[in-house]
C-alpha cells in the first residue's frame, strides 16, 4: 500500500528543493513556486494541498518575504519555517541548520545532518 503524503513544503526554487529533499527522511512533497507567484497559481496550489500539513520555507530576502506575506494572507493555515537571516538563501544554508529547522517542525530528517561539521 502506498503511503499518502501528508506533508508539503513550499520553497522558491529548484536548488532549494534539491537541498531540502536531500535532508528529509520521510515522504514529503516539495513544491517550487519559482519566485513570486500569481494569485491564480497560488489558489491552485492551495487547493491542491488544502488537506495536508503545509510548511513555507523561503529565502530570508525581499523576494522570500514577499512570498511569505502572500502565503500568510491567502493561506494562514500554513506553518512558516525560517532560516537564519545570515544565510539569506535556503539553497546556501548549511545542511545542519536546515535539518534543525525542519526537525523543529516535526519533519523527519537524516540524523547525519544534525551533527555539525
Amino acid at each position: 500500500m502506498k503511503q499518502a503524503i501528508e506533508k508539503v513544503i513550499i520553497v522558491e526554487g529548484t536548488s532549494d528543493k534539491k537541498k531540502v529533499k536531500g535532508i528529509i527522511k520521510e515522504p514529503i512533497e516539495i513544491i517550487c513556486t519559482n519566485g513570486t507567484i500569481g494569485l491564480n497559481r497560488l489558489e491552485e496550489l492551495i487547493d491542491s494541498v488544502i488537506d495536508k500539513d503545509v510548511y513555507i520555507l523561503v529565502d530570508a530576502d525581499k523576494a522570500g518575504e514577499k512570498l511569505r506575506k502572500q502565503f500568510k494572507k491567502e493561506f494562514p493555515e500554513a506553518e512558516h519555517l525560517y532560516i537564519d537571516k545570515s544565510y539569506k538563501e535556503v539553497a546556501t544554508a548549511p545542511e545542519h541548520h536546515l535539518a534543525t529547522v525542519l526537525l523543529q517542525a516535526n519533519i523527519d530528517v537524516f540524523t547525519q545532518f544534525l551533527e555539525r561539521g
